[in-house]
């Protein structure tokens, strides 16, 4: 949120404020007190909740990303353009149509782009939209102000993208830039919409600062439509709130009010001063601003309240359910075989894992069995026989000595509740491969708090030839910062290297041995995790010989 300091060049702006956002959801849709006739005709389904562990992650990149780029996210710099590309990344994976768009006229010389993501499906004539400023000031990292308010939103958008329910109005989100220099990245995007453009945007809710340690519960227009979801959420688990009077023309929903748009949006206060009155129905301190970080360099991953957050959070994901989402969803999953293929010689047992992930709804049960493709003499087992869709199951298939040698197409089927899907995994019986080593060049960046899993698929036969030989090859300026580990085709891990030591040295190439009591065939994976800040590097590729 900008400093009150920039209020004069938007004194004409309408009361509004800035706004926030987290995590989890309550698991039932609030009673509709405050709501009055729009508490009718609302949707059946549940908001879903919002993982506050996951906006913590997201914030841990911010983070990340600030301490490698001068301890700063500035419009202008190239923190605020990483943290642009980590978030349209995100996005991109879980399927929204993303666009950058430049921040001009009028933003900072340099100023990176505003970004901005669109959810398929609903009625494109009526858009509900929340947004959240990207940039910090260049005193710090600017995690409450205001990676909170992006993470919150940047999970939302994940978690409607996993639900994928029926859309009955259609959804977007932006994030801004140049908000710390006076609203110009929002003021442009709006500025460069037409008139029905602008006209299809029904309601924008803005989250500027929604993780204040000593926070309050803020609500944008409070007393307006547009906030009446909000009112709806916080009464229904007994959270009073107040009119965000410090944060009025402060923040991106402003750009959006003055162009004739609806807007409300949630906070947890900046720099003001909480009152008797407040710490007595909030808790928290009298007093002491709500956020002693604000526009500070200790304004970190430290300088944020998870209650808020998560009630924030909460609030959002409760307003574009009920704004914008059907009253049913059509449940469905998916299913495969991991690895797709397997070689025994005859007499021998192959196995694979049998995936199953809930692509929309709610996950429902999936009843395994093999529909066709067994060779004679062989007999296939699951362990168990049904999952509930997200899970797995292992399927064996046991060959006798009179199984002829051969190439087989198995099909697996899964029936489930509401749809049925195939599988299919390839059975070679006989002739064993003499290959016994295997590769995986592909490169993978090893960032700073991430976990790279590299995976090869084994087609030798038999039994694994213990110990295994594992070679790993790359770069990493401290590789004492990594934890590496090898997991088998039975899910068992193994240590190949712990993190820790008192300097740094290269990853370079590292030879090891590892005995283990596994078959040879399926996928091997190599997992490497990055535990510390700082030092980044790349895995080059890595091989074993089974």
């Amino acid at each position: 949120m900008r400093r009150t300091a920039v209020l004069a060049a938007t004194a004409a702006m309408a009361l509004m404020g800035l706004v926030a956002a987290a995590t989890p959801v309550i698991a039932q849709a609030p009673p509709g007190a405050g709501h009055g006739a729009k508490a009718v005709a609302r949707t059946a389904l549940a908001p879903p909740d919002v993982s506050v562990t996951n906006i913590r992650g997201h914030l841990s990149q911010f983070q990340s990303i600030a301490s490698q780029n001068g301890g700063t996210r500035r419009s202008t710099g190239a923190g605020y353009t990483a943290s642009v590309s980590y978030v349209e990344q995100k996005l991109q994976a879980a399927g929204y149509t993303t666009r950058r768009v430049a921040c001009t006229p009028g933003c900072s010389s340099g100023a990176g782009p505003n970004l901005i993501a669109d959810w398929p499906g609903g009625d494109e004539n009526q858009v509900i939209m929340a947004g959240a400023h990207l940039d910090s000031v260049s005193a710090g990292p600017g995690i409450n102000d205001n990676g909170s308010g992006s993470a919150m939103i940047l999970e939302t958008a994940l978690t409607l993208a996993a639900q994928r329910p029926t859309m009955t109005k259609h959804v977007r989100f932006g994030w801004w830039s140049d908000e710390e220099q006076g609203l110009l990245g929002s003021r442009a995007y709006v500025s460069g919409l037409s008139s029905t453009e602008r006209s299809k945007i029904k309601q924008y809710l803005n989250f500027d600062m929604v993780g204040s340690t000593n926070g309050g519960y803020f609500i944008n227009n409070i007393s307006t439509a547009a906030a009446a979801d909000l009112r709806a959420y916080y009464t229904s688990i007994n959270v009073q709130t107040e009119e965000n009077v410090e944060g009025a023309n402060r923040s991106d929903d402003a750009s959006f009010r003055n162009a004739g748009i609806a807007t409300s949006g949630v906070a947890a206060g900046a720099s003001a001063t909480k009152t008797t009155a407040q710490a007595q129905k909030w808790g928290g301190t009298a007093g002491r601003a709500y956020d002693s970080c604000y526009h500070s360099s200790c304004d970190t991953t430290s300088n944020i309240s998870d209650t808020h957050l998560d009630r924030s959070g909460d609030a959002l994901a409760y307003a574009i359910w009920t704004q914008a989402v059907g009253g049913t969803t059509q449940r469905d999953f998916s299913i495969n075989a991991s690895p797709g293929s397997g070689t025994v010689q005859a007499g021998g047992t192959a196995t694979t894992t049998i995936g199953t992930t809930t692509t929309s709804g709610t996950a429902q049960r999936v009843n395994l069995s093999v529909a066709s493709g067994l060779p004679s003499g062989a007999t296939a087992t699951f362990n168990p026989t049904s999952v509930n869709s997200g899970s797995s199951s292992t399927l064996s298939i046991a060959t006798s000595a009179t199984t002829p040698d051969g190439t087989y197409t198995v099909t697996v089927a899964g029936a489930g509740e509401t749809a049925s899907h195939n599988a299919t995994y390839t059975l070679s019986v006989g002739g064993t491969s003499t290959n016994r080593s295997f590769t995986n060049d592909t490169d993978y960046p090893l960032n700073d708090y991430v976990t790279v899993n590299s995976a090869i698929t084994s087609t030798a036969s038999g039994s694994a030839a213990s110990p295994v030989q594992v070679t790993v090859k790359g770069t990493h300026t401290c590789s004492e910062d990594l934890r590496i580990r090898l997991l088998g085709p039975s899910g068992t891990s193994y240590t190949l290297k712990n993190a820790g030591g008192t300097s740094c040295t290269n990853l370079g190439t590292r030879n090891y041995s590892v005995p283990v009591t596994q078959q040879a065939s399926g996928t091997w994976t190599l997992q490497v995790t990055d535990m510390y800040s700082q030092d980044t590097g790349l895995l080059d590729s890595w091989s074993i010989t089974v």
